[in-house]
């Protein structure tokens, strides 16, 4: 596709940022002839980023942590699992295959940022005339593949920043996961689309609740960023037109945060006695830091939580602290398990998923053993047969999102496909017309897609490139296993339906 013209409307105030912001890809790009080693690559007529969390955010300065099993690689295995469905169903783009370049975002916008860029450097033009061999010859550079659409991130904060990168160069991007109220702003994020519905649906199924139950005196609690900020101010608004709901106190937990800021938090919230139900707009690492201040308080069964799609049905927020969380009622984008992609997952092998360069390191994770003496694992002495099976020898549910990474993934090839009808009708693979492209004509055909998604449901993009809001409603009670687990008790689809009693 075509190097775009990079000329945009600024702001005065912006100007001396996009400036910068320029010269920063530039620099960077121009040293970086091989920038993130550490990624998936896979050979394709036409290529798609992709962004994921493959690690949670490193501590004490270090940009990468733990990897995460679920978020990170389901997420990403469903990318590459919807590629290879593509690739050889012979009514989606026939003749065309789909590579992928996959990058880790270690949850972390500036660290995302800085990847991202290896998806521009096709669009540089890089000046070589004064560069030579030591045999006096010109250099062989090798071109970095042109990469057509990325599919991410799954943060907001992580999509807003690579949204203003990829916008430059008119480089479509389709989040799995971004719900953030502000990426609805097609002025400033106007390549930016997503397959989930942005939280100011989310926040109205929230006041519908409250109302519901009867509750009218509620504390917030966010995450710092635009997330847990931009949701809450979205609820806060909300209940303020809605009337009859008062906000008792409106906390924010800041970036990394320290053992005591999650305890003076819950201090906080214990001084408003009368203000039990809280709403949280939060990140898994906060959820899980609240839940765990809640229990060094003794106040298990004191708060009445009510907590939004970062929750979900997360069994991680919640490990070892389920009598923290009993009670609490969470919000998820309606969603269904594919039965495709758990056979395609549990069948996946060190052997079959050499492609996956962190799959070894989710082995060793997954069935808690060493698969060589080089392992970063010290925590186990057992190895690693390479015999084991997900599943089986481990505890395998599917990831929350996972179908609307694979809903982004076909979102992106209808599109493709729409596009390729239309510009080389008489042309079997990628004509010159295609090839040359603007980045605005594929935007183009994302927002008019529509096509029946993994689940069955429809996909389709407003004309801000958002999805439509329907949700399920979880609560996280006790069983008859004494096991507490999410149940569903209610939806909102534009009018709220629930199933419980919230009065205690």
């Amino acid at each position: 596709m075509a190097r775009p013209d990079l000329c945009v409307k600024l702001s005065p105030g912006s100007v001396w940022r996009v400036l910068w912001l320029m010269r920063t890809v530039v620099d960077f790009a121009l040293a970086q002839e091989t920038y993130a080693p550490h990624s998936i690559r896979t050979e394709g007529h036409l290529t798609l980023g992709g962004l994921f969390p493959m690690h949670a955010r490193g501590a004490d300065g270090t940009p990468c942590g733990d990897l995460k099993k679920d978020n990170g690689i389901q997420r990403l295995e469903a990318m590459m699992y919807s590629l290879d469905q593509i690739n050889q169903d012979d009514q989606l783009l026939p003749n065309i295959t789909l590579g992928a370049r996959v990058l880790d975002t270690c949850s972390r916008d500036t660290y995302a940022l800085e990847q991202s860029l290896t998806f521009v450097q096709a669009l540089i033009t890089k000046d070589t005339s004064d560069v030579k061999c030591t045999n006096g010859e010109p250099p062989v550079f090798v071109k970095p593949e042109k990469v057509v659409g990325v599919i991410g991130a799954s943060a907001s904060s992580v999509s807003i920043m690579v949204a203003n990168i990829l916008r430059l160069f008119q480089i479509p991007q389709i989040s799995y996961a971004s719900t953030a109220p502000e990426l609805s702003d097609d002025r400033r994020y106007d390549f930016f689309s997503r397959v989930v519905p942005p939280d100011s649906f989310q926040a109205q199924a929230m006041v519908d609740i409250i109302q519901a139950l009867g509750w009218t005196y509620v504390s917030t609690v966010a995450s710092e960023g635009s997330y847990g900020e931009k949701g809450v101010e979205a609820f806060t608004q909300l209940s303020k037109e809605a009337g009859g709901i008062c906000i008792a106190q409106s906390l924010k937990i800041p970036h990394n945060p320290k053992l005591e800021d999650y305890d003076k938090a819950i201090q906080q919230l214990l001084e408003t006695q009368h203000s039990r139900a809280v709403i949280i707009f939060a990140s898994e690492e906060d959820i899980r830091g609240l839940l765990n201040a809640t229990k060094r308080a003794n106040q298990m069964g004191h708060f009445l939580w009510i907590g939004s799609d970062s929750w979900g049905t997360k069994s991680s927020p919640v490990h070892q602290l389920e009598d923290v969380a009993v009670g609490a009622v969470t919000i998820l984008p309606k969603r269904s398990s594919i039965k495709g992609f758990d056979e395609y997952f549990t069948g996946l092998t060190l052997e079959n998923n050499r492609r996956n360069v962190w799959f070894a390191e989710f082995w060793e994770e997954n069935f808690d053993c060493r698969l060589l003496s080089a392992s970063k694992r010290e925590d186990t002495s057992r190895k690693c047969t390479g015999q084991e099976r997900i599943g089986i020898d481990s505890k395998y549910e599917q990831e929350g999102k996972v179908q609307f990474v694979i809903d982004a993934v076909y979102a992106m090839a209808h599109a493709l496909h729409n596009m390729h009808r239309d510009l080389c009708p008489d042309h079997p693979g990628v004509c010159p017309q295609m090839e040359s492209a603007e980045g605005k004509t594929l935007l183009k055909y994302i927002r008019n897609t529509s096509f029946n998604g993994s689940a069955g449901t429809s996909v389709v993009f407003n004309k801000n490139g958002d999805a439509p809001g329907r949700y399920d409603l979880f609560q996280f009670q006790m069983t008859n296993s004494s096991t507490p687990e999410y149940k569903v008790v209610g939806q909102w689809v534009e009018t709220l339906h629930l199933r419980i009693n919230g009065r205690r």
